[in-house]
């Protein structure tokens, strides 16, 4: 293939094996460089227009406009509260009962272990 190639970058004309920026050297690549930072905190992204530099424009960003709520990343994981009446444990995940339908901590989640009154007979001593 010999046709010649276009450089969208520096109009400069070169073969299928230099027309990449890097094989020719372009001194005008940097034009077709745009990225955009993203925010470490809140990861949102953040414009920078030409000739400012990222870091400093990041840095503006955090102290003014970034949105980042450090309570908001601290969740609490164990949020299920056991039902029966005097437990205060929480559990990561929902533990049903097939019976009542009551969220129970994993010692309470038998029907026997909290008193169930969903059905009128236990299926287990367990």
């Amino acid at each position: 293939d010999f046709l010649p190639l276009r450089c969208n970058a520096c109009g400069e004309v070169f073969c299928k094996d230099h027309i990449r920026y890097d094989d020719h050297k372009c001194s005008s690549a940097y034009k077709k460089n745009v990225q955009v930072p993203v925010c470490p905190l809140c990861n949102t992204p953040v414009p920078v227009q030409r000739g400012e530099i990222p870091d400093v424009v990041v840095g503006a960003h955090m102290d003014k406009d970034c949105k980042y709520n450090p309570a908001q990343q601290k969740q609490r994981i164990f949020t299920n509260k056991c039902l029966k009446p005097g437990c205060k444990r929480k559990e990561m995940m929902k533990v049903l009962c097939e019976q009542c339908g009551g969220n129970f901590c994993i010692k309470h989640r038998h029907p026997l272990d909290h008193d169930c009154k969903g059905s009128s007979h236990p299926t287990s001593k367990a």
